[in-house]
């Protein structure tokens, strides 16, 4: 029990006992500065220095750009790009997607895969019944002045009331005899042409490329969106120079004729044109001789 109370007064009288701290002049041992210290105020004061050490670094850390130098913690800049970065990602997916869709209903188009639509012919003939008498054919004033406005304007605009898709002539892809013609019969929607291998091969008229790549059965493929919905394909190429998103001009080289594909006989070009959605006879509009 003795031994018990003398523990705790011996730990009290330590931390209670008082030092001096003096500090002298090394040459001539005159006292400068002098504290009264105990252990326990020393204890108090590291600790309180710990303390407020650790407070300054935490503001320094959460509340400064510092905390951008110290590894481990990225620059507001960063964080910002990378935000940016996401929002564009994710704009580019959603545009991705649409062009996805968007070519995958051509090559449907241009694979013959579209299923027929069935119409009921008595729910559309209801739907017209309507008597002439019913309807009110008299124009409003702000349609007749419109019309008078538009009049006026396209009265002395000679240029553009003359340019219609007549004026739209297509150029030959190439020069050769016709080996296959076309025949819906036997579902060849185009004419093949021979011709000697790695001859250029020519965009029919002005457009944008919409598809450049290899398939399996007819080989390098490049298709050209024109004006007024048409479209024209080149099958069977040895080498394609436009890549999908191009602009081409009529006559502008697009690719190199060639034998590539399991379903290619020969050196030469499959030629196809599309208007709106159905194939047409590129005989009828261009001259391959």
């Amino acid at each position: 029990m003795l031994s018990m109370k003398k523990k705790p007064k011996k730990i009290k009288k330590k931390l209670l006992d008082k030092y001096r701290l003096v500090i002298l002049n090394e040459l001539t041992f005159e006292e400068r500065l002098s504290f009264k210290l105990t252990r326990l105020n020393v204890f108090v004061f590291a600790s309180l220095s710990a303390i407020f050490l650790i407070a300054i670094t935490y503001i320094i850390i959460a509340f400064t750009p510092l905390r951008e130098y110290i590894p481990g913690y990225s620059s507001t800049a960063l964080k910002k790009k990378a935000t940016e970065l996401s929002f564009k990602t994710d704009s580019l997916q959603q545009v991705i997607a649409m062009n996805e869709l968007y070519y995958g209903s051509i090559k449907k188009v241009l694979k013959g895969d579209v299923s027929a639509a069935n119409f009921n012919k008595d729910s559309i003939i209801e739907a017209v019944k309507l008597e002439a008498s019913e309807v009110d054919f008299k124009p409003s004033v702000e349609d007749s002045l419109l019309r008078e406005k538009v009049d006026k304007e396209d009265k002395y605009n000679l240029f553009e009331s003359a340019t219609t898709a007549t004026n739209f002539v297509l150029f030959p892809p190439v020069n050769g005899t016709i080996s296959q013609h076309y025949n819906i019969e036997e579902k060849h929607y185009a004419v093949d042409v021979v011709v000697p291998k790695n001859t250029p091969v020519k965009a029919t008229a002005d457009g944008i490329v919409i598809f450049s790549e290899w398939t399996a059965n007819t080989g390098y493929v490049i298709i050209i969106e024109h004006s007024y919905g048409l479209i024209s394909v080149y099958k069977h190429n040895a080498e394609l120079t436009k890549s999908q998103g191009d602009l081409v001009k009529a006559g502008e080289v697009i690719a190199t004729a060639g034998n590539t594909g399991e379903l290619s006989t020969g050196p030469h070009l499959h030629f196809e044109l599309w208007n709106d959605g159905y194939p047409i006879n590129p005989t009828n509009f261009i001259d391959f001789k």
